[in-house]
């Protein structure tokens, strides 16, 4: 049963990072045709309730050490789950104490998935505030030079600020894939992290 709702979720997960997913039109500075999440469940990605426990204090460092570990964008998947089989071994394969090793990834992922997710809003808003100062410099310029008597000093100042503000406005443009994604990556390595100490909480490791 359980397999069966990590599958489906996984799909779920999968089908809204394609970029086939719609943008969200319900918030205008939002820059990602993924659809905008602020906040994730762990109840869609763990099938019982998480409850916190209270942890003897060797259990409770080894616990943390582990979800530290899992946390690190440096520890492959196949590496976590090396990590999470040995750290199950040595506890007896406690479903409930997964659930709290997973309830502290979560925390964690899901609170630095939200820092980007905010961080992704301001980069976007200062992207629009800068397309409209570029705007405002263009139609300076064709006001002046609509004038009898341009002023061509003006001009070629603004002309100089439009060229530096263009090539700011690019060269962030090109970074806005890379920051859309993260959360994404995110996403899918909660689940993946989810899935693997499920499996490793089953009396037979899986």
């Amino acid at each position: 049963m359980w397999t069966y709702r990590f599958i489906t979720i996984g799909v779920l997960l999968i089908t809204c990072a394609t970029p086939l997913a719609a943008a969200d039109f319900s918030d205008p500075s939002w820059p990602c045709i993924q659809r905008k999440v602020d906040r994730l469940s762990p109840g869609l990605m763990w099938p019982a309730p998480l409850e916190e426990m209270a942890l003897e204090d060797d259990r409770d460092r080894a616990a943390e050490e582990l979800a530290e570990t899992l946390v690190l964008r440096r520890v492959d998947l196949d590496s976590a789950r090396a990590e999470v089989e040995s750290f199950a071994d040595s506890q007896g394969h406690d479903q409930a104490l997964m659930g709290e090793v997973f309830s502290r990834v979560f925390d964690t992922l899901s609170h630095r998935r939200t820092r980007i997710i905010d961080g992704i809003g301001k980069f976007s808003l200062s992207q629009i505030a800068l397309s409209e100062r570029i705007d405002g410099a263009r139609a300076e310029m064709d006001a002046q030079m609509a004038t009898d008597s341009p002023d061509y000093d003006r001009v070629d100042a603004l002309e100089e600020q439009v060229d530096w503000d263009q090539r700011i406005f690019t060269d962030r443009q090109r970074t806005i894939t890379y920051l859309c994604e993260t959360p994404q990556l995110l996403e899918k390595r909660l689940y993946a992290i989810a899935q693997m100490l499920h499996e490793a909480g089953q009396p037979d490791g899986g």
